[in-house]
Parts: C-alpha cells; sequence; structure tokens
C-alpha cells in the first residue's frame, strides 16, 4: 500500500515553513506516526533538519531538474510524507516559474497546506489565502496554519477572515522568539552546528502539538503516485567512491548516495577536516559545503592534501563548489587572509568581495573522464582571482541564455562551482 503525503508551502520565503515543517515532523513522530520529510528543489540545509528531526533521510525533490517519474520515485515510501515547500508556492526559475514547490503538487497530485506569516495582517489574510486557492485548479489548498499570530484577538479577526472561504485553519502559531533559527549567508545553518537543535526540535514540536489539529492535518494527506520507470544509473559510474564528508564538505544529495548503494558502487566516507588521508578509489568527490570557515584547518591537514594529490595519478577527482575552492591553488577567506589548498587546478578564489551568483545551469562537460550532460543548480558568494587552465563545462541558464563557460579541468582532476544534479 502506497504511503500518503501532503505539502507545505507559503506565500513567499521568510513564513516560518521550515520550523512549522520541523515542529510538526516531531510532533508526529512523538505520537508514533511514521513520518518523514522532503524538500521542494536544490536546498542542502533544510534537508538536515528534516533529519534530525525524523531519524530518516530526506529527499530533494527538484521540479526544474528531474523528470516526473524521477520525483515520483524519490516520494515513493511507507508511512507520512511531508514536503517543504521553497520560496513562494508559484515561484520558479524564469521565465515561467518552472520548478515551483506548485509543480510537486501537479506531479505527485498532493494537497497543499499554506502556511501564513500573519504578523502584519488581519482582514487582508482572506484575499491572499483566496488568491492562491482559486489560481490554479490543479493545485489543491487543502488548508491554512497561520503562524506568528500576536493575540486571541488577532486569532478572532483572522478566522473571521476566512470563515466564508471554507477552507480548514488547521492551525494557529504565536510568534514566539524561541523558535528563531540562526542563519548564515547561504541559508540557516547546519543541523549539525545548531547550538540546541534537539531543545529546539521539541520546543517546535511542543507549540505545534498545542496550535495545530495534526489529526485533521493528517487526514488531508492523500496516497502517493506509484512510480513506473526503475531508478536511473548513477551520476557517476565508478565502482569505487572517496566522498569528503564533515562540516566542510557536507553538501551532499542523498539520491546520489542512494542512486550508488544500489548500483553496488562502494562508498568510502573520509574527513579532510580531521585530516584523514583519501581512500583508495576509482572516484574521489570533494562536495560542497564551507570549506572557508575552515580555510586554516584544511591549509594544515598536511596527510589529507598530500594524499589528495597522491590520489590525483590514479584516480578521477571531482570537486563542486567548496570542493572545487579546495582543490585550487588559494582560498582567501572573508577577512583577507590567503590560505594554501591542494594546488591541483589552476585556481584563487576568494571571500574578502562577496558577490552572489544564482541559478539552475544547463552543463555539458568538457572532460572525457566526466562525459554528459547535466542539470545542476549554482548558489555561492565566492569570487574567483584567477582561474587558469581548460574549462569543464560549457553552461546555459534556466532561460538557455549562454553563459561563460563553468569550471577547470586538468587531466582527471575537475571542478566547479555548479552543484550537480542529475543527467540530462
Amino acid at each position: 500500500m502506497p504511503g500518503r503525503g501532503l505539502i507545505l508551502a507559503a506565500a513567499s520565503s521568510g513564513a516560518g515553513k521550515t520550523t512549522v515543517t520541523l515542529g510538526l515532523l516531531r510532533a508526529l513522530r512523538r505520537q508514533g506516526v511514521a513520518v518523514r520529510g522532503a524538500k521542494s528543489g536544490p536546498d542542502y540545509i533544510d534537508p538536515r533538519f528534516h533529519e534530525a528531526a525524523t531519524g530518516l533521510t530526506c529527499m530533494n525533490l527538484d521540479a526544474w531538474a528531474m523528470t516526473p517519474e524521477r520525483i515520483k520515485s524519490l516520494a515513493a515510501g511507507d508511512g507520512l510524507l511531508i514536503v517543504e515547500g521553497a520560496m513562494g508556492l508559484f515561484d520558479g526559475a524564469p521565465p515561467d516559474g518552472r520548478g515551483a514547490t506548485a509543480d510537486l503538487a501537479r506531479i505527485l497530485g498532493l494537497p497543499v497546506v499554506l502556511v501564513v506569516d500573519a504578523a502584519r495582517m488581519s482582514q487582508s489574510v482572506a484575499p491572499l489565502v483566496a488568491g492562491f486557492a482559486a489560481h490554479d485548479p490543479r493545485v489543491r489548498i487543502a488548508g491554512v496554519i497561520l503562524n506568528r499570530v500576536g493575540s486571541d484577538r488577532h486569532e478572532r479577526m483572522l478566522r473571521a477572515a476566512l470563515a466564508p472561504l471554507g477552507l480548514p485553519v488547521f492551525g494557529v502559531l504565536r510568534r514566539s522568539s524561541d523558535l528563531a533559527l540562526p542563519d548564515r549567508h547561504l541559508g540557516l545553518v547546519q543541523a549539525e552546528e545548531h547550538p540546541a537543535l534537539e531543545a529546539f526540535l521539541n520546543t517546535a514540536a511542543d507549540h505545534v502539538a498545542t496550535g495545530v489539529d495534526l489529526d485533521g492535518l493528517e487526514g488531508c494527506a492523500m496516497p502517493l503516485p506509484t512510480p513506473k520507470t526503475a531508478p536511473p544509473e548513477p551520476l557517476f559510474s565508478h565502482e569505487s567512491v572517496a566522498v569528503a564528508h564533515d562540516r566542510a564538505f557536507a553538501f551532499l544529495y542523498p539520491h546520489l548516495v542512494a542512486d550508488w548503494q544500489k548500483a553496488g558502487t562502494r562508498i568510502k566516507y573520509f574527513s579532510p577536516l580531521a585530516n584523514e588521508p583519501v581512500p583508495e578509489a576509482d572516484l574521489v568527490y570533494l562536495p560542497g559545503g564551507y570549506p572557508e570557515l575552515h580555510a586554516g584547518r584544511l591549509a594544515n591537514a598536511e596527510r589529507f592534501l598530500g594524499s589528495l594529490r597522491s590520489a590525483a595519478q590514479n584516480s578521477d577527482i571531482y570537486g563542486e563548489c567548496g570542493g572545487y575552492m579546495v582543490l585550487g591553488e588559494a582560498l582567501t577567506d572573508a577577512e583577507g587572509n590567503s590560505h594554501e589548498m591542494a594546488g591541483l587546478l589552476g585556481l584563487h578564489t576568494s571571500f574578502a568581495a562577496r558577490e552572489l551568483h544564482l541559478g539552475y545551469r544547463n552543463l555539458t562537460s568538457r572532460s572525457a573522464h566526466m562525459p554528459g550532460t547535466f542539470a545542476a543548480h549554482e548558489f555561492h558568494y565566492a569570487t574567483t582571482l584567477r582561474a587558469d587552465g581548460d574549462p569543464l563545462f560549457e553552461a546555459t541558464d534556466a532561460e538557455g541564455q549562454t553563459l561563460p563557460p563553468m569550471g577547470l579541468v586538468a587531466g582527471r582532476v575537475s571542478g566547479s562551482f555548479a552543484h550537480v544534479i542529475v543527467h540530462r
């Protein structure tokens, strides 16, 4: 019997979707409900909070990069699936909003519960919710959760305004300073860095258990569709993969790991921050993360850097975003201090002057060691001071506009700022 699911979305970013989702996941888990989370779009931070709340893997469901069948395959499973949206419900990539959370609602046939930040409104909540409910008949708004409500009087005004719409108000959450999550330039801090994560999750669950009709919310969930096709081949077809994994290299999509496991690939994790040597493998994969926060430790991790340079003689090495920067010659941190990196690519990057690079990317590889075309996403503030050598990717953006070539390749070593999601 297939599992069931629903989507939590909002009118915009900042409405409190993540906090409400985490509180809901933990509250249901405490009640003994078999619940798991998923996240819309290319996000490495929120899914790790989902996993902390449930103890289960959180998959990314990316309606821009992935086919509908791939999304259905990743969403499939037992129990209750709660998908946290991204940005506003209908916000996606230019020019037409492709990849929006609404696309997941259409593909999966799941109802949407709208999280409304009511802190600065009263009767105006009605036209807001009515507009979202009527905007697309293929996207069903099953009800709302009112967030950041100020008082009993405020709640009565909101409920009275919404009553004529006939949509359930599944819950009301009051403004509370203990529901704030710390953030960083790419979003929230990583889950493992939260100073009191368990306490926060339980506090959020307490608020949700008090203010939300959990039975009603669970009752609106709909069956998940059954996928018709087998999962694709792994993104990187190697018999063994050494994966850097610690706080500096934490941005790893679970579906990539699942694909490797299904294909029988041997995965060997290691920690550059702990100065562990690179395990022997056909591919060395350095994911993204926050190397700039640990640049001094990485520069002094002689055993790691030495083994990485040695591995380049016999293994393919691929780094993306943070991993790409570590493959370069130097990384300058936010204070302007330059740190020597692996020196396998002619690259010097810097955080001393930040510049946002953001958006989906279509990539075509120039490397024989990493052939193919890929869907990817770029999101970073690093600037490139110098990049000498052959580019790795031809690139276009979500609108098909040609971008400058991305990344570098030198023999068996390659990397770029793009986070690869799937083969095209």
